[in-house]
């Protein structure tokens, strides 16, 4: 007989996150990645990577190797280029769902639109959160889905965002049945309900909210929920949230 999960809202703060900083990167790590390993902090749920990236102008992360993960991107400011030898390639911006299967392997380049030849270089470094999945299977065929859903980020509430659950038909798929990305863009006084889900991972992008039954939470805050869910995310200036629900884990 399984056991049952004991009930807990589990607040992570910004500032206690593992960082790495370079001359060309900021990145700040919700879990082990990388130099900074603790046995205690791998994983959420099927969440294994939560990377909030800041790259600067003309920068980025040359061609390097990925396999059995599934790969979301989700820009906040700036541009992307992505490449990859499945012989994709373009420009995330704001508003534009990414993912990226690797499956029994890929190589890609996620750099700072800068880079691109024969474009005038953006001045501006590029913000994204980038995140790893487990897939059911491994060895699948490599992959790559992308999405716009800046409209439906109008329209308020949870959006899905990359999804391996039934019904979320708007969404790119991941080829994980057990989780599903939710993004949402609140103005002052709106709010969302988080899903009801064994394992959830609330992010804030950006912006002020208030969590029920946990308070205030700030940009690059997160809440790691364990069999609870359903409470309501209220803003107190703009904000933006990316939301996983999780019905299994590693």
């Amino acid at each position: 007989m399984a056991t049952a999960l004991a009930p807990q809202v589990d607040v992570r703060r910004a500032a206690d996150r593992y960082r790495t900083r370079i001359s060309w990167l900021d990145s700040a790590h919700s879990f082990s990645f990388g130099r900074h390993y603790d046995p205690a902090n791998t994983h959420h749920g099927l969440l294994l990577v939560s990377n909030d990236d800041v790259v600067a102008p003309g920068a980025g992360f040359e061609t390097h190797p990925h396999q059995d993960m599934e790969i979301v991107t989700w820009v906040l400011r700036g541009s992307l280029v992505h490449q990859d030898s499945t012989g994709h390639s373009g420009v995330i911006y704001p508003g534009l769902a990414q993912r990226m299967s690797a499956g029994r392997g890929i190589l890609h380049s996620e750099k700072n639109d800068a880079w691109r030849a024969g474009v005038e270089p953006a001045a501006e470094p590029v913000r994204f959160v980038q995140m790893w999945v487990l897939p059911d299977e491994a060895g699948i065929t490599p992959g790559y889905e992308q999405r716009e859903i800046d409209d439906a980020l109008l329209r308020g509430g949870l959006v899905p965002v990359a999804s391996g659950r039934d019904g979320h038909d708007t969404a790119i798929r991941i080829a994980q049945r057990d989780a599903a990305l939710h993004a949402a863009r609140l103005q002052p006084g709106q709010r969302v309900q988080l899903p009801e889900a064994p394992y959830v991972h609330l992010f804030v992008a950006d912006g002020t909210v208030t969590l029920e039954g946990a308070g205030e939470l700030t940009t690059g805050d997160a809440v790691r929920l364990t069999a609870t869910g359903g409470q309501q995310v209220t803003a107190t200036t703009a904000a933006e949230l990316l939301v996983w629900e999780m019905h299994a884990s590693l």
